[in-house]
C-alpha cells in the first residue's frame, strides 16, 4: 500500500480533539445520568507510540470494537450503531484485506452506513492534530493501525 503524501491530504479543520473511543478507554467511563440515561464522556486524544499499531488500537479503538476487535468493547452499547467486528474484515470482503479501504475510513471518517454510524471519530485529523508538523508520522500511525487490523482476521 502506498502512503498518501501530505499534499493529498485534506486541510480537514480541527473540530475539537474530543472523540469517544479515547474518552472510554479507561473501560466505565460511562456513567449513569438518569437510571435508564447513560452518557458517554469524552476526553482529548492521547499521545501513544506511532510505531505500535496494538497500542494504538488497545488507547483509541478497544473501548468500543473491543480488545480482540469484535465490536464488543465497553462502550460499544452506548453507541447509535454496533462498532463493526474487525476481524471479518477480510472475510466480509471475498477474503481480502481492503487496506485502501481502511485507509480511507481512518483518514477521512465512515459515511457507509456498512460501517456503523458517525460515532467513530475522523483518525487522520486526530493524528495530524498530535503531530501537525510531521506528516509522515500521521501516516505511520494509520498503517501501524490498519497492519494490526490484519493479525485480527478470523482464519
Amino acid at each position: 500500500m502506498s502512503f498518501l503524501n501530505s499534499r493529498s491530504l485534506p486541510k480537514l479543520p480541527f473540530q475539537g480533539a474530543l472523540l469517544v473511543a479515547t474518552a472510554l478507554m479507561t473501560f466505565g467511563t460511562a456513567s449513569v445520568a438518569t437510571a435508564q440515561e447513560k452518557v458517554i464522556k469524552k476526553a482529548p486524544i492521547q499521545q501513544s507510540d506511532p510505531t505500535s499499531g496494538k497500542i494504538m488500537f488497545e488507547s483509541y479503538c478497544a473501548a468500543c470494537h473491543g480488545t480482540a476487535g469484535k465490536g464488543d468493547g465497553p462502550a460499544a452499547s452506548e453507541l447509535k450503531s454496533p462498532p463493526t467486528n474487525l476481524t471479518l474484515l477480510a472475510k466480509n470482503n471475498h477474503g481480502e484485506f481492503p487496506s485502501d479501504h481502511l485507509w480511507a475510513i481512518m483518514q477521512f471518517g465512515a459515511k457507509a452506513p456498512a460501517h456503523g454510524s458517525s460515532d467513530m471519530p475522523v483518525w487522520g485529523t486526530l493524528f495530524r492534530s498530535l503531530d501537525p508538523n510531521d506528516p509522515l508520522k500521521v501516516n505511520q500511525r494509520t498503517q501501524r493501525l490498519i497492519d494490526y487490523l490484519k493479525t485480527l482476521q478470523a482464519k
